[in-house]
């Protein structure tokens, strides 16, 4: 059983989109709309800890322009029920059902982070469904590195903590003058909402969302060869959470994939450089 509670007037920036959900078998999800109705819409996937208001809203409201741009949130995690899944494929069967649920029968997926390891999840899993897939800040199953996200993390989020900064300041940017200054930007138009703001995510779904990534990171590897759409694949060159050499490696195990790897830029690199991605973005989903 499912429902769906829907706003029918068409929303232009993500500051102004409003909390909706859809509730299926009884759990509700929590989500955000905007841009046009018509064409394939964008269903967005978001990293580890994220709740509606950590998708950077200079990306979405660039990508909703053109595009109808759907955001989500995990189940367990901010505005969604339920318990937050402790493996990647249980957010997959979620994103799954949730996308047809919303009588979608084509979307592109656009994965941050955590949310490019369901996005992969998804496009393998479910065939016809992902018309277009957009990777960032991201790796594969059984990725160099991805299941030590936990111990690099730590050490940083303590810094956050000791210097009242959010650790996304230290985690998703470099630590040069450019980085730094990206990092402010960023941490600052995650600020501008200010009324019906999402629900904050809990130590609890935080820990449980670790593992599914350390799980991840284990995983044996998946046929990404057998993903015959078009890929774009973005990230920084100095990614200490995904490192780097993840996405050169799907790069190379995807068939006509492109990659984009921005200079002086880290696991943030698609924030840091939003303009430029959401251009790359934008020609990549209309060609």
């Amino acid at each position: 059983m499912s429902s769906i509670t829907s706003i029918s007037r068409t929303i232009h920036r993500y500051i102004d989109a409003p909390n909706q959900s859809i509730t299926i078998d009884g759990v509700p999800f929590a989500y955000r709309e905007l841009g046009p109705k018509t064409g394939v819409p964008i269903v967005l996937l978001n990293h580890w800890g994220a709740v509606l208001d950590n998708f950077d809203p200079r990306v979405v409201d660039a990508l909703a322009l053109h595009h109808r741009v759907i955001a989500i949130d995990y189940r367990g995690i901010g505005g969604s029920g339920g318990n937050a899944p402790l493996t990647v494929d249980e957010m997959t069967q979620d994103t799954i059902r949730l996308i047809r649920q919303m009588g979608l029968e084509t979307v592109d997926l656009l994965g941050f982070s955590l949310g490019g390891f369901v996005a992969q999840d998804v496009a393998l899993k479910a065939p016809g469904l992902v018309r277009k897939l957009i990777l960032a800040g991201t790796g594969p199953a059984g990725g160099k590195g991805i299941d030590r996200v936990g111990r690099v993390s730590w050490p940083l989020i303590l810094k956050g903590m000791l210097t009242l900064r959010d650790p996304k300041f230290y985690l998703f940017f470099t630590a040069t003058a450019n980085g730094r200054h990206a990092a402010k930007a960023f941490l600052a138009r995650l600020k501008e909402r200010k009324a019906d703001r999402d629900k904050d995510v809990t130590p609890k779904v935080f820990l449980r969302q670790l593992k599914a990534i350390t799980a991840w990171g284990r995983h044996a590897p998946q046929n990404l060869g057998a993903l015959k759409i078009p890929v774009l694949i973005a990230n920084g060159d100095n990614d200490i959470m995904v490192p780097t050499e993840n996405s050169i490696d799907m790069a190379q195990r995807i068939a006509g994939a492109e990659l984009v790897i921005y200079p002086d830029a880290g696991h943030g690199g698609i924030f840091q450089n939003h303009d430029a991605f959401s251009k790359t973005a934008l020609t990549f989903l209309a060609a």
